[in-house]
């Protein structure tokens, strides 16, 4: 692979990775009638697509990246899209607050990237 693919392969896979993810961990909110029971079995079969793009994100990743970087690069990815996903399918606007949080995480992952 080129240094370039290397470098943005796994994060275009951690990406929809998180996708997956937070559809199988907040999707069941829309749908709070269903049985507890059917949105586990549901959550556990989107999660499989999740495993199959987060796994060799990592394996791939680790090639370039140390576990502690692909892990921060998660987090902050993961924020972002549960930060689209909550406005967009849960109608949840994130508040000032949420954001002060997300800003401090974020922080932590840059810390991480310095040598």
């Amino acid at each position: 692979m080129s240094p370039l693919v290397e470098r943005v392969l796994p994060v275009v896979l951690l990406l929809g990775s998180n996708i997956f993810m937070t559809f199988a961990w907040y999707g069941h909110l829309k749908y709070k009638s269903s049985p507890l029971f059917t949105v586990i079995v549901a959550s556990w079969g989107i999660a499989f697509f999740e495993y199959v793009l987060q796994v060799p994100a990592n394996r791939w990743g680790s090639a370039v990246y140390s576990a502690p970087q692909l892990k921060g690069m998660q987090e902050v990815i993961t924020l972002v899209v549960f930060a689209v996903f909550s406005a967009s399918y849960l109608g949840q606007s994130l508040k000032w607050n949420h954001w002060a949080g997300f800003a401090l995480i974020a922080v932590a992952a840059w810390l991480i990237f310095m040598e």
